[in-house]
Formats: structure tokens, sequence, C-alpha cells
């Protein structure tokens, strides 16, 4: 069954965005699907290498309803990512058993295949039973990964969902499209611990999941000395299994 976004024509920019405001899509992020975030964010960097700079994050809510209409008209989102500043959750700490994603639904809600070697991973269930979607961000960047600690401040009270209500980001809004709306204060309480460019789908909602147990997880979790030539075999590898049927109860 295909995904289809809410359409909105793409002939202006969405009230109340306006030429020259400042669009970011800023991201929190943390441990994950059982793997800590250095490790995540090595295994991004490999996969940005072996894409030619094209990189997906994976996020666990969807997309804003403006996100298609940017990605269609192709205005210039930035990426921000912040380290969160509470611990992860247990459950995203020690997971065993993932989901691997291997395709994505795009503005017309046609199924396209993930880049090559790109890899997106979540956890196989939840508190509430079988997960049954998975999102991710779209990214570019020409620089190498990494987590950059005590450099630029991000404040969130600068910033205002995008949108017609246009409300401040709300404290469980993990990942959120903003504009900018006042100066940022140089005290503010996150970092920008990295950055990127938002391309093609920008934010998208995966589909074509696989299973994925603890040998494989194993083998993402060990890349400290992997080429991205490496990754990219290990990538395929890992999506060359049979596709799971998200409407059975096989995982709980």
């Amino acid at each position: 069954m295909n995904y289809h976004p809410r359409n909105i024509a793409p002939a202006a920019l969405p009230a109340p965005v306006h030429a020259g405001d400042t669009l970011v899509c800023w991201s929190r992020m943390q441990a994950e699907a059982g793997q800590s975030l250095d490790a995540i964010v090595r295994r991004k960097e490999l996969e940005r290498e072996a894409n030619g700079g094209l990189f997906l994050w994976g996020v666990g809510n969807a997309p804003s309803r403006l996100a298609h209409v940017f990605a269609m008209m192709r205005q210039p989102v930035s990426a921000i990512f912040s380290v969160m500043k509470s611990k992860p959750k247990q459950i995203d700490a020690e997971a065993k058993d993932l989901l691997l994603w291997r395709a994505y639904y795009d503005a017309a809600g046609t199924p396209r295949r993930l880049p090559a070697a790109s890899v997106v991973t979540s956890r196989a269930g939840t508190s509430a039973g079988r997960k049954r979607a998975h999102y991710a961000l779209m990214c570019r960047s020409d620089d190498s990964l990494r987590i950059d600690r005590g450099g630029a401040r991000f404040d969130p009270l600068a910033f205002r969902n995008v949108g017609e209500r246009g409300g401040p980001v709300g404290a469980s809004q993990v990942t959120a499209l903003l504009r900018q709306v006042a100066t940022q204060r140089d005290d503010a309480s996150y970092e920008v611990s990295m950055t990127a460019d938002l391309v093609e789908g920008y934010w998208v909602r995966l589909c074509d999941p696989v299973l994925i147990g603890p040998a494989e997880k194993a083998e993402l979790d060990n890349l400290s000395s992997s080429s991205s030539a490496e990754w990219s075999l290990l990538a395929a590898r890992l999506k060359d299994r049979p596709a799971l049927n998200l409407d059975d109860d096989l995982l709980v």
C-alpha cells in the first residue's frame, strides 16, 4: 500500500514563511536501536563517504506536513543536530533485535529504494508491541561527520514551528521543522553538535523492513577500522534478506 502525504500546492511559500526566513530542521540525537551515539555517527560517516555526501538519519516522529512542500520546491533547509541532555531510554540503549529499512515513500507516495550504502535501523519492538513505522532525514554534507562538543549554541526559544500556528518547540518534539523568529542567545541550552543540508525527499517515511539479529548488530557496532568500500559491502549484505510482513505478529 502506498503512503500518501497530504497534497499541498507548492506555488508559493506556505504562510507564514517568507523569502529570507531562516529554516532549519532540528533533531535531538542520542543512542538508539542498541547502538551508542558515537557508533551511529561513525556509521553515518562511512555511509556519507560511500554515497558521495548523502546519508540518512533515522528519526522516530513523522514528517512535518510542510516538509514535502519544501522538498518539491527545493527550498533550502539546514539540518541541525544536538545531543540530547537526557540519557537514552533503556529500550533504545539495549535493543537487540532490529529492523533495517530498505526503502522510503517519495512525495507522491511511491516507494523508492534507499541509496545503495544507506542503512537505517530501528528497534524491532516498542512498549506497545510491533514497531510499524520509522522515518528519516535525507541529508548531504561535504564535510566529515563528527560530534562537535563545546562549539556553537542552538537556542530553540529563538525558533517556532513552521506552519499556520507557529507554536514554540515542544518538549516532546525530538525532530522539528522550524523558522527563526528571534536572535539566538549565546548561553542557549543546546549545542550545534552536527550539521548538514536536507536534500531529495527531506523528511520521509520508511518502508520495506527486514529483521536483523544480534550477530548483524555486532557487525554494525564494530566499524572503527572499516573503509567506505567495506561498509558498502556490509550494507548490501544486510539488505539482502527476506522482506518482513508488518501484518504478521512475529515481533513483540
